[in-house]
C-alpha cells in the first residue's frame, strides 16, 4: 500500500514563520541578557529564511534559495561578532544585562 504525500500549504509556513519571528521579537523586547537577544534575532532571522524557501518553493523560483543562503550568511557573521562583542564587554560582570552598557560611556 503507498501512501501518497500532500503537499503542506504556503499558509502553513507563513502561520509558522510568523509564530517563529514573534518569538524573536518577545526575546528581544522582554530579555535584557545579552545572549538571549542575539539567539532571539536569530530567530528572526530563520523565520524570514522559513519564508524564502517557502515562497520560493511556491513559486518554483531558485531566487528564495539565493537569498537565504545570504540570510544565513550574514546570520553566522552577526552571531560571530555579536558574541565576541558580548563577551569582551561582559568578561568581568557578574551579572549581565544590556542596560548596564550604557553606563560605560566614558
Amino acid at each position: 500500500m503507498t501512501q501518497t504525500l500532500l503537499p503542506v500549504a504556503l499558509a502553513n509556513y507563513v502561520g509558522l514563520s510568523a509564530v517563529i519571528f514573534f518569538i524573536g521579537v518577545a526575546g528581544v523586547m522582554l530579555r535584557r541578557n545579552p545572549l538571549v537577544m542575539l539567539m532571539s534575532i536569530e530567530l528572526m532571522w530563520n523565520a524570514a529564511n522559513l519564508l524564502f524557501l517557502a515562497f520560493a518553493r511556491a513559486w518554483m523560483n531558485d531566487a528564495g534559495h539565493i537569498f537565504a543562503f545570504l540570510v544565513i550568511t550574514v546570520a553566522a557573521a552577526e552571531a560571530a561578532i555579536g558574541l565576541a562583542i558580548v563577551v569582551a564587554v561582559f568578561r568581568t560582570a557578574r551579572n549581565v544585562d544590556v542596560d548596564e552598557v550604557a553606563l560605560m560611556k566614558g
